[in-house]
């Protein structure tokens, strides 16, 4: 596997950058890398707009299964719940879909090639699941709003609308759901993060950030963000900066973390590649 001498910190922490990572056999590549999504068995998921749409991996890189052909049209962003179900964002195909490990469909959101406004789902860009199952879509590029479903699929709410202000939207790109329950959403375009209540309710807005892409929460509940810088910022619980880095040459569109706290960067665009960084010291 292929590595770097490079070396970045976040905080009081050093990383070994090593990339490209993944081993893959004959006849699968990567094309049009879009996300990536850790499960609890550091099983790590590469979520690409190419067949086939999802290739799993070791947390060593070895390359362990393939699927979502046929079935997911246009791959955006992904997320693995604590219980291992994959949740995504089909973005062109207007759903949002949930399988098991083994890559079969469990259930799928959103009227298929049928698009609302103003309504799941108008080209959706994210999903992530809350600690009590309940799950947010970022409806980031048809429409500019987020939803709240239960777990067992029902719409809640769905709140936002286009604009610049508190809790209005310019590609809602990216969302994730801290352990306390308050819900961050990358306001791509508005060069953001702002934080809601589960219910929706607008209590903050972090900036400094040029177009951030995607999001992390990590168990001690620090906050990973990506931009188009390209950097990853770290930042404490209340939004406060700690660190920044520059480990990848393009924006990491995606970002996700494992369980040793090593953390995993979908390179989109030029490089289409998965960038580790791999903690040390």
């Amino acid at each position: 596997m292929a590595k770097t001498d490079l070396v970045v910190r976040l905080g009081d922490q050093l990383y070994a950058v090593e990339r490209p990572w993944g081993e893959l056999p004959s006849g699968i590549r990567i094309r049009g890398l879009s996300d990536v999504a850790v499960d609890s068995q550091d099983r790590v998921y590469a979520y690409q707009r190419t067949d086939p749409p999802v290739v799993v991996f070791d947390r060593s890189g070895a390359y362990l299964d393939s699927w979502g052909s046929g079935v997911i049209a246009d791959a955006h962003g992904i997320y693995c719940a604590p219980d291992d179900r994959i949740v995504l964002a089909d973005r062109d195909a207007h759903q949002v879909l949930e399988f098991n490990t083994r890559g079969q469909l469990r259930r799928a959101l959103g009227e298929r090639h049928r698009p609302g406004f103003q309504t799941p789902f108008n080209h959706p860009a994210d999903v992530a699941v809350a600690p009590n199952g309940d799950f947010y879509v970022a409806d980031g590029y048809g429409n500019s709003t987020v939803h709240r479903f239960s777990a067992d699929g029902a719409l809640l709410r769905t709140w936002g609308r286009p604009g610049a202000g508190p809790g209005e939207f310019t590609t809602p790109h990216a969302v994730r759901v801290h352990a306390d329950g308050r819900v961050l959403v990358a306001d791509r375009e508005n060069n953001r993060v702002q934080v809601f209540s589960p219910e929706g309710e607008y209590l903050d807005a972090w900036g400094d950030f040029y177009h951030p892409m995607d999001i992390y929460v990590d168990p001690q509940g620090m906050v990973y963000v990506t931009d188009q810088i390209p950097r990853l910022s770290l930042l404490s619980p209340d939004g406060t900066l700690v660190g920044r880095c520059r480990p990848v040459l393009s924006g990491a569109h995606g970002i996700f973390g494992d369980s040793n706290g090593d953390l995993y960067l979908a390179e989109v665009v030029a490089q289409d590649r998965i960038t580790k960084l791999v903690r040390f010291g």
